[in-house]
């Protein structure tokens, strides 16, 4: 596995396990000159941090700290970073390089390539928070929260290429009470991508371009599987990404759900489907053809959307033969296309308008 690179401004963990502990990684031989392998020491003040019976901090002073092996905080193959079972974690400032651009290369050749690793990732853990972070060149996600409650991620920078397959900025699963807020995120897949089992998620002042947009979903995979419900999506800029605000399951049956959905305040530049609901999903036609999405789509708010799209169909709704989508609202919608108004597509679709709507409202 490829070296990743810490270059950090500032950087610390907090580990609570009252008085605090202090643990410098340079105390067990890590060394900021970017060529010596500092995994060891990370992996000991670590230890030694969460071993404490008093809250306890990890200090990582200014530099570049070469990792030469995926650090596994109580984790598990697939990550550089992961933190599992922690409660009050928070990471502050620095850069995660993970060196994924040869990775990308020999995927988009078609090659056999290694599978790659997730940046960072929390697990099954609580009171997190993550200010002023940058990651680049992710082989995969970026940032993975996984089954975490009371999650904040503030002032967070991504860059990866626009073709870069699977590096979501930030995906979230199984988690509730996240917020994410005043980040940048440039990306070749989700920039925001919402798994099953998330509640009460709050996104607000995110630039996202390039990449896939935000996404809710894909949901409905498995047939047993928790919705997605109280999500906010607001003050939002999109540009030139595949798709602005997008909601979509999979072609098949599921008891999964999304509802209370609100996307507000959202600008878009050259977004080839700015607004899209997509209850067709079914990759290569496998296991899917003839069938319907059990997922139930309603209380689906878009208000203030406003901006370009890169096609004609701006707006669309393909919803679910078997389970329509229901309460859907547009409030104050206008996009156009080459300077001309965009048109909208529904199916399956119900909801009302209201305000100033462009393309022209399609519901049943």
């Amino acid at each position: 596995m490829t070296a990743i690179v810490f270059d950090v401004l500032f950087i610390f963990f907090t580990c609570f396990l009252v008085t605090e502990a202090q643990y410098n990684v340079m105390r067990y031989g890590a060394k900021p000159d970017g060529k010596t392998d500092s995994t060891r020491a990370f992996l000991a003040s670590w230890t030694e941090a969460c071993a404490s019976t008093v809250p306890a901090t990890i200090n990582v002073p200014p530099g570049r700290f070469l990792i030469n092996n995926k650090i596994i905080f109580q984790g598990n193959n697939g990550y550089w970073l992961i933190f599992e079972y922690v409660d009050g974690v928070t990471l502050s400032g620095g850069v995660l390089d993970a060196k994924g651009s040869s990775l990308w290369s020999c995927k988009i050749s078609g090659k056999n390539c290694p599978t790659g690793a997730t940046s960072l990732a929390f697990s099954n853990s609580k009171n997190i928070a993550i200010n002023g972070l940058t990651s680049e060149n992710s082989q995969m996600f970026n940032i993975d929260i996984n089954g975490c409650h009371n999650v904040k991620l503030e002032g967070t920078k991504f860059s990866s290429s626009g073709d870069s397959p699977n590096t979501d900025g930030i995906h979230v699963q199984l988690s509730s009470s996240v917020t994410i807020i005043n980040s940048t995120i440039a990306t070749g897949d989700d920039c925001i991508s919402i798994g099953p089992g998330t509640t009460d998620l709050w996104i607000e002042n995110v630039l996202c371009g390039p990449g896939h947009g935000i996404s809710i979903g894909s949901l409905g995979k498995d047939l047993e599987e928790a919705g997605v419900q109280n999500v906010t999506v607001k003050t939002i800029s999109f540009t030139g990404t595949q798709n602005g605000v997008r909601i979509k399951s999979w072609g098949r049956p599921s008891n999964g759900f999304a509802r209370n959905i609100l996307f507000q305040h959202v600008a878009m530049t050259n977004v080839k489907n700015p607004i899209v609901v997509d209850q067709n999903y079914c990759p290569h036609n496998i296991n899917c053809p003839g069938q319907a999405s059990g997922v139930k789509i309603s209380n689906v708010t878009y208000q203030d959307i406003h901006g370009t799209s890169a096609t004609s169909i701006a707006v669309k709704f393909d919803c679910s033969k078997k389970y329509p989508c229901t309460g859907i609202k547009m409030e104050d919608v206008n996009l156009t296309y080459k300077n001309q108004p965009a048109a909208a597509s529904c199916n399956h679709a119900d909801g009302k308008a209201s305000g100033f709507i462009q393309p022209s409202s399609c519901f049943s």
